[in-house]
């Protein structure tokens, strides 16, 4: 996950390199960014704030995040063995055991949390923060359950779970452990609302979040009802936004049934060209 990095932190090595080109050797960049990486994590020991440094340096200066490509250009800007800088980076991500020499260490990547988010925060104009939930299957070996900063069309992760693909739980815990870990760093000042499309939609997510003072934005399926404020039936969704180019704003109770039940705000629109409703 630490290949995709965060906006801040690539700008912040684009903006060094840039005045290194041509001007410094390689080791003397690799040392300032070590520099700056210790500022922003010094909970890291020297080794792991160098490899860190090595890494996120060569994928920026290499355009690849292929462990081949970085060590490759690593290699010959420092002067050494491609082997060497290859093993170097590789054993980074080790557990402790699998790990040559000694002391050897494992990074706790649980531990980077804080500090990469208060990173991406050092950069922020404003006090409006989007957040977004998602899960994302790679194949059928893992699960990424992901916590990020929606920043300028992308998203910036900031805390994340790896799981086994064909493990059959509701991610409860993983998910409320890492809205608690991404609070602790939020300023209380901070407007804040959480984004999830509609497979991750569940109410204890929604009071969770709204416990937490920040304002849920969860996609729903089309499958359930409604029923507003002012009313005294419930009706299917889709009868709130019954074809393309109609739209429903208001308040109410979603669903029903004691354990699914929720007052809030429902906002739907169907616009042109879409096969289904946005319900959130």
């Amino acid at each position: 996950v630490w290949q995709d990095g965060s906006v801040a932190a690539y700008w912040d090595i684009v903006t060094h390199t840039r005045k290194l080109e041509g001007a410094m050797s390689c080791q003397t960049a690799v040392y300032q960014w070590t520099e700056v990486v210790t500022t922003h994590m010094p909970h890291l020991s020297k080794p792991q704030a160098r490899v860190l440094a090595l890494w996120s340096l060569g994928m920026v200066l290499a355009r690849s995040c292929a462990l081949t490509a970085v060590s490759l250009w690593l290699a010959t800007g420092l002067e050494r063995k491609p082997n060497t800088v290859r093993q170097q980076l590789r054993e980074f991500c080790y557990e402790a055991k699998a790990k040559r020499g000694g002391p050897r260490q494992e990074l706790k990547v649980e531990s980077c949390f804080a500090s990469l988010l208060a990173w991406v925060l050092s950069w922020w104009e404003g006090t409006q923060l989007a957040v977004a939930v998602d899960a994302t299957t790679l194949g059928q070996r893992f699960v990424v359950l992901v916590v990020s900063i929606v920043y300028r069309g992308c998203a910036i992760p900031v805390a994340w779970t790896v799981l086994p693909a064909t493990e059959k739980h509701a991610w409860r815990r993983e998910w409320l452990r890492m809205l608690r870990q991404v609070r602790a760093v939020v300023p209380r000042r901070f407007f804040v609302i959480v984004l999830a499309d509609r497979g991750l939609y569940a109410r204890w997510l929604f009071q969770r979040i709204v416990r937490l003072g920040w304002h849920p934005l969860l996609r729903i399926t089309t499958g359930g009802t409604f029923r507003p404020a002012k009313s005294a039936h419930s009706q299917p969704l889709r009868a709130l936004v019954p074809e393309p180019g109609t739209q429903w704003v208001g308040t109410g109770t979603a669903f029903q049934g004691p354990r699914r039940r929720l007052n809030c705000t429902l906002l739907a629109r169907w616009d042109e060209g879409y096969t289904d409703p946005w319900l959130l």
